[in-house]
């Protein structure tokens, strides 16, 4: 097959910018990736959307960080394997080279070794990834293209919303008094992640005391399965509490986290003194799979005041309406604070309605979360 995907279009470089109707301008993308059928591929896609824009398209990491600088794209879309510069160094260079810095989305195969580089990508600032499947995107999967486009836009009006909230005096952030679970201890904490995720949650890990008084804490993560569990290895690795891929039946213990597995629903059972670990197929009727909706939902329900939910960056809404029942249950919420989010969905949803009592940067949750899992009872083993 030709490159001619390099050659622009309707709508790319020489062609007129188009707001799609929305009134805002369209995201701008640069497409970085060795092969010339990915490259057509994602240009027949994104170019057919009326809210996007492609710039042009790079065969190279080299080639893309010229690119990158010239055009001033607000998304690159990066393939991790490519010849004279892989996606992970072409990524350092261009988070460093470009003012502002565009939002990456990296190109990812379905393997062991893809998610543990997929997972490296995101530590040096990429917003999200996409699963490499080019017999999905150069084919009619609406699911593939529908997935693609997206988080091309989230992380495209992400990057933009970022640099608004930076540039503008921070806005005033919850401030109702300590409830009581804060003061006499936590059962459990749960935590709710989605797109920049993962580089938040290795904070929020790494901020926790390890030891008996540190109780169970579950963590769902929109991921594949493979991801997931390479993601449990990593958080394992930062040396603090010990992190495991949970499993069915697990029973949760003090000084242990548990990453949802992808492509499953977690919930919690049992009572607070003996609560276990239900990871399975239902309810399957959920967007999400780890869903956090699911995941606060059956902890509001086991612990009750002695439960922490923390909420933090990603697309949508999923976890207000668990996070809205945790309240509800005398539990307390807390979200992560918006100019420190990829994407400021699933946060605003639960601050912007009171649902969350504080909204802090991944730093200060983790310091928060260092006080209190240094006292709490984790009566829940």
């Amino acid at each position: 097959m030709s490159s001619s995907s390099n050659n622009p279009g309707p709508g790319q470089a020489g062609g007129s910018p188009r707001s799609g109707g929305t009134g805002a301008a369209p995201i701008r993308v640069l497409i970085v990736d060795d092969s010339a059928f990915m490259r057509q591929a994602l240009r027949g896609i994104l170019s057919a959307d009326p809210e996007i824009q492609v710039l042009d398209a790079a065969r190279n990491g080299q080639e893309g960080i010229d690119k990158a600088k010239t055009l001033k794209p607000d998304v690159v879309t990066l393939d991790i394997e490519m010849p004279v510069m892989d996606g992970l160094t072409a990524l350092q260079k261009i988070r460093t080279a470009c003012t502002p810095a565009p939002a990456v989305l990296m190109c990812s195969t379905l393997t062991k070794a893809g998610s543990r580089e997929t997972l490296k990508a995101l530590r040096l600032g990429a917003a999200d990834f996409i699963e490499k499947h080019p017999d999905a995107l150069g084919s009619r999967d609406q699911a593939a293209r529908d997935q693609l486009l997206a988080k091309i836009k989230a992380i495209g009006h992400g990057a933009r919303s970022r640099s608004t909230l930076l540039a503008s005096p921070p806005p005033p952030r919850p401030s109702r008094p300590p409830t009581p679970p804060m003061v006499g201890g936590l059962d459990c904490i749960v935590i709710g992640s989605s797109t920049g995720g993962p580089p938040v949650l290795e904070t929020l890990v790494a901020g926790l005391t390890p030891g008996a008084n540190c109780p169970p804490v579950v963590i769902a993560q929109h991921m594949p399965a493979m991801f997931t569990a390479s993601l449990a290895e990593r958080l394992d690795e930062l040396g603090g509490v010990r992190v495991v891929h949970a499993e069915d039946g697990m029973r949760l213990q003090p000084g242990t986290a548990y990453v949802s597995p992808g492509g499953k629903q977690t919930q919690i059972t049992g009572r607070a003194g003996g609560a276990t670990l239900a990871v399975g197929e239902e309810p399957a009727n959920m967007l999400y799979r780890p869903c956090v909706n699911v995941l606060f939902w059956s902890a509001a329900r086991v612990f009750g005041r002695k439960l922490l939910g923390v909420i933090c960056t990603g697309m949508g809404d999923d976890g207000m309406l668990g996070a809205k029942e945790l309240v509800a249950c005398g539990g307390t919420v807390w979200a992560q604070e918006g100019s420190t989010c990829v994407v400021y969905g699933m946060p605003r949803a639960v601050v912007q309605p009171g649902i969350a009592s504080e909204a802090m940067s991944p730093e200060e949750l983790a310091a928060q979360l260092g006080v209190l899992t240094n006292r709490s009872s984790s009566k829940a083993a």
